[in-house]
C-alpha cells in the first residue's frame, strides 16, 4: 500500500490534564487493561471543577472522549449538550434534540431502529446515512438496566492500526470513497476510513441492514465485523453518569439488555474547534491501557 495513501504515525506519550482524573488509580500513573468501570476513572472530568470546559475540549480533542457525572435530570442533560453542542433534532428525538433511548416494544426488529430495543448493538457510528455524521455524541444514563446494557466503546484509531497491521488490503479498499453506501435511498456512498487532509482520518461504520458493501470490499467484511470487538472497552455506566464522544473516531455498541433500561441521547456538532477524526500513530505501539 503507498505511504502516500495510508501513512504510518508514531503514537505520542498520553498527557491528562489536572481536571481529568482516574478516580480508581489514585496515585498510580500505570493504567490497567479497563473493565466495565476502568474506562469510566480514566475518562472522566469533573464537570464542577475549575477548568471543566477547557478539560472537555482538551480531552475530546487528544481522546476524543469524556465520561462524567451528576446529570440527573432532563433539564441536566440539555444544560450540558448546550455548553458543548449545538444540538441538531432528527427523526427520533424531541424537539429540543434529546432521544430517550429505552425499549419502545415496537422497534426491535426494524432496520436503523435497534437502538430503541433491549438486543445487543454492533459497533457503529450515529447517523452514518448523512453526508457528515454528527460530530459529538452526548449519552447520559437515567436508569440502567438490571442485567446487561453495558456500553462497548471501540477507538477507530486502534481499529485503523490493526487493519494497517494485519489486512493492509483491507484497509486500503474500506478508505475508498465508494467503499459502502450508508442508508436508505436518501443515504450516501462513502468510505469507511475517510482519510483527511493534514494526515487525520475520520470512522464511519453500520452493521444492520442499511447499508451495502461494493464488491471490492465484500470480501474484507467479515474482517471489518471482528476487528472491532478486539478493540471493545466496556463502560458501564449508573445512574446519572454518561460520556461525551467524538462521533468522527469513535464506534460505540451495546450488550443486550433485561429490566428497564433509559438514557438520553444528543448529536450535533461542538461549539469549539475541534479537528474531525484522529490522526493514524504506529500499530505497532503499545496501546494505553497495558503502559
Amino acid at each position: 500500500m503507498p505511504e502516500s495513501t495510508i501513512r504510518r504515525f508514531t503514537r505520542p506519550p498520553a498527557t491528562f490534564d489536572s481536571e481529568i482524573t482516574d478516580r480508581s488509580h489514585q496515585g498510580s500513573s500505570v493504567l490497567r487493561r479497563a473493565t466495565a468501570r476502568d474506562l469510566f476513572s480514566a475518562s472522566y472530568v469533573n464537570l464542577h471543577g475549575r477548568g471543566a470546559p477547557r478539560a472537555v475540549e482538551k480531552q475530546l480533542s487528544e481522546v476524543g472522549l469524556v465520561t462524567f457525572d451528576g446529570i440527573h435530570s432532563r433539564a441536566a442533560v440539555l444544560d450540558l449538550a448546550s455548553r458543548y453542542l449545538h444540538v441538531s433534532a432528527h427523526r427520533d428525538s424531541a424537539p429540543d434534540g434529546l432521544t430517550v433511548i429505552h425499549d419502545t416494544g415496537r422497534h426491535a426488529q426494524r432496520a436503523g431502529f435497534d437502538g430503541l430495543g433491549r438486543g445487543e448493538l454492533a459497533p457503529h457510528t450515529d447517523r452514518s446515512s448523512l453526508p457528515v455524521p454528527p460530530h459529538l455524541m452526548l449519552f447520559v444514563c437515567a436508569r440502567p438496566a438490571e442485567s446487561g446494557g453495558i456500553c462497548l466503546l471501540t477507538d477507530g484509531r486502534e481499529l485503523y492500526s490493526d487493519l494497517q497491521a494485519n489486512q493492509p488490503d483491507a484497509l486500503a479498499a474500506f478508505a475508498d470513497q465508494r467503499a459502502a453506501f450508508f442508508g436508505r435511498s436518501d443515504g450516501v456512498f462513502a468510505p469507511v476510513f475517510d482519510l483527511l487532509p493534514g494526515g487525520r482520518c475520520s470512522i464511519r461504520l453500520r452493521q444492520d441492514g442499511l447499508v451495502r458493501w461494493h464488491p471490492f470490499t465484500r470480501a474484507y467484511v467479515p474482517e471489518l465485523r471482528a476487528a472491532p470487538t478486539r478493540h471493545q472497552q466496556p463502560l458501564e455506566l449508573r445512574a446519572g453518569e454518561g460520556y461525551l464522544l467524538d462521533n468522527h473516531r469513535w464506534l460505540h455498541a451495546r450488550t443486550a439488555f433485561l429490566g428497564v433500561r433509559r438514557c438520553s441521547r444528543a448529536l450535533g456538532n461542538p461549539r469549539f474547534r475541534l479537528p474531525r477524526g484522529f490522526t493514524p500513530h504506529d500499530a505497532h505501539a503499545v496501546p494505553l491501557e497495558t503502559r
